[in-house]
């Protein structure tokens, strides 16, 4: 059975441009949050997984591939993320390890640890405050988009990404889970 993954990248190189909204639903915030592992900022992390996705199509990466997208656009997030962190040279700080390979492998994938982690984010969630709490639990648990979680608490879109983004940090420490929570 084939992966998502291929199925886009299939639809890709055959020239349907609809794939290319499957895919960016599917890693838009997947591959932010995993920005934020290096660089401090959410807006920065979605700026530069927004420069990667318009360099995908602009220069049809796509059509050099031959296995899955994933492994490509999170190797790229991650070297446009020190990059750009060594631009505004800021921080020093060590490389962190490239676990996405083995996250995204479902038959390496532990189950019973995964649920311990699980339960773990669950527990830190519950102790965010109530604001940043409701706009985490929106985007993430229930997949909704910034507009329609401003809306739903009557807030603007600025303030739901205020919110979301101080979440984010202080969960920094699960970012791991919380990427397969997104891609799951």
């Amino acid at each position: 059975m084939k992966s998502q993954d291929l199925i886009i990248l299939e639809k890709l190189k055959a020239g349907d441009s609809s794939a290319y909204k499957e895919l960016f639903d599917l890693y838009y915030m997947p591959l932010s949050v995993y920005s934020l592992k290096y660089c401090d900022s959410f807006e920065l992390a979605e700026d530069i997984v927004q420069d990667l996705f318009i360099k995908f199509w602009d220069q049809k990466i796509y059509l050099k591939l031959d296995e899955a997208i994933s492994p490509y656009l999170f190797k790229a997030v991650k070297n446009n993320s020190l990059k750009a962190v060594k631009k505004q040279s800021k921080y020093y700080f060590e490389e962190i390890e490239d676990q996405v390979n083995v996250l995204m492998d479902d038959e390496h994938l532990d189950l019973e640890f995964l649920e311990q982690e699980k339960q773990k984010l669950y527990q830190e969630i519950e102790a965010l405050p109530l604001k940043s709490k409701e706009v985490f639990k929106a985007i993430v648990l229930e997949n909704q988009k910034y507009k329609d979680v401003a809306l739903e608490l009557g807030i603007s879109v600025n303030t739901v990404k205020t919110h979301y983004s101080r979440a984010l940090k202080q969960l920094r420490s699960s970012l791991d889970v919380i990427i397969i929570l997104l891609l799951v």
